[in-house]
């Protein structure tokens, strides 16, 4: 078991989740609210997380998380938190779960509708410590929301926004890669290549950060290391608590920014959320690397050599082919024409990339007309 405090406090290791209550009386949550869905509140998994918590069976929960978290649910259980008189959070779940719980903190404690705190509308600096605390518990290993500060969120008006602040980071984080035994083949990749985006991405964000650079290349190294074999062999435990510390660690490194990858995924997000964040993602990687390599601190960093070595590839040219070699293998979908996008969607998508928080980030500032060229390359 090992204590890690940085960005916030984590609990990591196998049997980590019988440290919650502990946890709780630490943080002083003595009455919380429960974030999940109804699929993890159905499971083996959620029962593991009540058992360890002293009085669980009468504690409230929240169990409608949508699978694209959005206004309409966080204004329910925002008023569920407030209405119970609750003392923290405790979200149970993928990425979606523990975003909606951040988006709850904010709104049950704040005044005003959630798209005062958006980042797009200037919102980061309506945020303050009054946020209530939250206990992130992961059950799967690809979106790093657990140590991340930030959530996306879908608002009434469609948009897909950040709601970013240092009071929406976790207090603490519980990462226990058992819970992510029984993740589906098909899930554990998508949310492993959207660990290993958010691991390259954030490395390639030109902001000046070398101990976030070392925790995203490492997680990246692991990643790509383990991702087929916790996709192929579900109960390699070690392939789990590798993938989870990647997925982690992708997020650590979260303040360094993204940048072009993140904007269209969130963009496109928003306008269809039955699309998965993680598989949007890893098809437009290729793309954006390639777009990214010309950048000036791209070369001046040997930022793609840097990578190629952490992915054991010989010519840091071709990170991008091996990046579609893998997705394929893994059986994810490899253009966004499977997932049903046409070239009509295409200016929406650059609108709504174009006004991303991720956009600002990016090593390489992309014009409207660089943005059609990565989406028809990523067809």
């Amino acid at each position: 078991m090992s204590l890690i405090s940085y960005v916030t406090q984590v609990q990591f290791g196998f049997g980590a989740i019988k440290l919650l209550q502990q946890e709780c009386d630490r943080l002083s949550i003595h009455h919380p609210l429960i974030i999940t869905d109804p699929g993890v509140r159905a499971s083996d998994l959620f029962e593991m997380v009540i058992d360890n918590l002293a009085g669980g069976s009468h504690t409230a929960i929240f169990d409608q998380t949508p699978s694209n978290p959005n206004e309409q649910a966080v204004r329910l259980a925002a008023a569920q938190y407030r209405e119970g008189n609750h003392d923290g959070l405790i979200a149970v779940g993928g990425g979606s779960s523990i975003d909606l719980a951040k988006g709850a903190a904010v709104c049950a404690t704040h005044t005003g509708p959630l798209k005062n705190f958006a980042v797009i509308e200037g919102g980061a600096a309506l945020i303050t410590s009054a946020t209530a605390p939250v206990i992130a518990i992961p059950t799967t290993a690809g979106t790093g929301s657990e140590v991340g500060r930030g959530a996306i969120l879908i608002l009434d008006d469609g948009r897909k926004v950040g709601v970013i602040s240092p009071y929406l980071v976790p207090r603490l984080a519980i990462c226990d890669p058992a819970l992510t035994m029984t993740l589906p083949p098909l899930l554990t990749a998508a949310t492993g290549m959207d660990a290993i985006a958010h691991c390259i991405e954030t490395f390639m964000s030109p902001a000046f950060n070398p101990p976030a650079d070392g925790i995203a290349l490492d997680g990246l190294e692991r990643a790509w290391r383990h991702i087929e074999r916790a996709t192929q062999n579900p109960a390699d435990r070690e392939a789990r608590l590798n993938m989870m510390s990647a997925s982690m660690q992708g997020a650590m490194a979260f303040q360094k920014g993204l940048g072009c990858v993140h904007s269209l995924s969130h963009s496109l997000g928003g306008i269809n959320p039955a699309l998965h964040h993680g598989t949007l993602n890893a098809i437009f990687l290729p793309a954006v690397i390639e777009f990214n390599s010309t950048a000036h601190s791209m070369r001046e960093e040997r930022k793609l050599e840097r990578m190629a070595r952490a992915m054991s590839i010989a010519n840091p040219d071709e990170i991008g082919d091996e990046i579609s070699a893998m997705s394929k293998r893994l059986g994810l979908p490899d253009g966004m024409g499977k997932l049903g996008v046409d070239r009509n969607m295409f200016p929406m998508i650059i609108e709504g990339a174009l006004a991303d928080h991720s956009h600002n980030t990016n090593p390489r500032e992309a014009s409207r007309q660089d943005y059609a060229c990565i989406l028809e390359q990523a067809m």
